[in-house]
């Protein structure tokens, strides 16, 4: 993955303190990481970096919808997502980010690349089991949720074919019972 130039924070000219950064994130970003899950996404990133000393501190902040296909009807939904994500950059003889919260950068380096990061929070703001909000009250009108109703097992039809068994069967059960 090549380093997106808007996503790189140089921060060797930020003086010690707080800094915020925005961005607006559509589907032209995650095409850059060969992601086709969405049909479209409008996410706001709020990024708060507080500058001291010998260290960093970021916190990653994410609001927005991404349009998506439900799991069960194939329908597309704009799913609203948040999420937020705290980061420490700290200085090292090697880059190392083998830990989750605590990234370190080697001495002498002028930039930090946040794509990576604002990727991850976001794909992982969209829920595993994707639902249409009109699949969970009812009010999506589909051909598939039609099928699905029809081939159910709590469906009417199914129970008449139970009901029409042959009338010796109830026979055996009556001995079950009459113990």
């Amino acid at each position: 993955m090549k380093h997106l130039k808007e996503f790189a924070i140089p921060f060797v000219g930020l003086k010690e303190g707080k800094h915020h950064f925005d961005y607006k994130i559509d589907n032209t970003f995650f095409d850059s990481f060969d992601y086709d899950e969405f049909n479209s996404s409008d996410v706001l990133v709020d990024l708060t970096l507080e500058k001291k000393s010998t260290l960093m501190e970021l916190h990653f902040g994410i609001k927005g919808t991404v349009n998506i296909n439900c799991d069960i009807t194939n329908e597309p939904f704009n799913q609203a997502i948040s999420n937020e994500f705290d980061l420490v950059v700290k200085f090292g003889e090697e880059y190392n980010d083998e830990h989750d919260e605590i990234l370190i950068l080697p001495h002498g380096e002028y930039e930090l690349h946040i794509e990576q990061y604002c990727y991850e929070l976001i794909v992982l703001a969209v829920p595993t089991k994707r639902i249409h909000p009109g699949v969970e009250d009812g009010s999506l009108d589909s051909e598939i949720l039609d099928k699905l109703k029809e081939l159910s097992p709590d469906n009417k039809e199914n129970k008449k074919e139970n009901e029409d068994i042959d009338p010796r069967w109830n026979t055996l059960k009556k001995l079950l019972t009459d113990k």
